[in-house]
């Protein structure tokens, strides 16, 4: 507890039940496949660079902006522990100095998954601009959007079979 008071003015924490089990939600951050079909705001699209899906792995991708703008970006997975958690850190690029880290966790909520994604920033002026100059907050929210309506797709599909 002490350590998120710490954190409390340099974090932003969004979170979203999503109608899927877990371990298909927890698979949709851990395969390339997934991840290029969701990730993102609204509008966003993703091409991979590369990717490697372990502890130390990277994933280096460019997200491509409805304006047509490209944002390059980075992640580092720090830690893995299936299909609980995740700990990353994200930048535009290797040892990008304004680099954050974010941790995922993926909780059973009765047949669906709550997902509770923790972002912490340097400082807390690396937290407010990302919140008020790339609607941070929003962002998340579209992404986990994103990440709802293609997981439960997924499940749909799977039951389907």
């Amino acid at each position: 507890m002490e350590a998120a008071a710490t954190t409390a003015d340099r974090e932003v924490v969004i979170s979203r039940v999503i109608d899927a089990p877990r371990e298909l939600v927890f698979e949709a951050f851990t395969e390339v496949r997934h991840l290029t079909r969701w990730w993102g705001p609204e509008g966003f699209t993703t091409t991979t660079r590369s990717f490697e899906f372990r502890e130390g792995g990277e994933w280096v991708f460019v997200l491509h902006g409805p304006d047509g703008t490209d944002y390059p970006e980075w992640i580092r997975w720090l830690r893995i522990v299936p299909p609980e958690r995740i700990a990353l850190l994200h930048g535009e690029y290797r040892d990008d100095p304004n680099a954050f880290e974010s941790f995922l966790a993926f909780a059973p909520d009765g047949e669906a998954t709550r997902i509770a994604m923790r972002t912490v920033f340097a400082t807390k002026e690396l937290r407010d601009e990302a919140v008020e100059k790339y609607h941070a907050v929003e962002g998340g929210e579209q992404t986990l959007a994103g990440l709802a309506a293609y997981v439960t797709e997924l499940a749909r599909e799977g039951a389907e079979d």
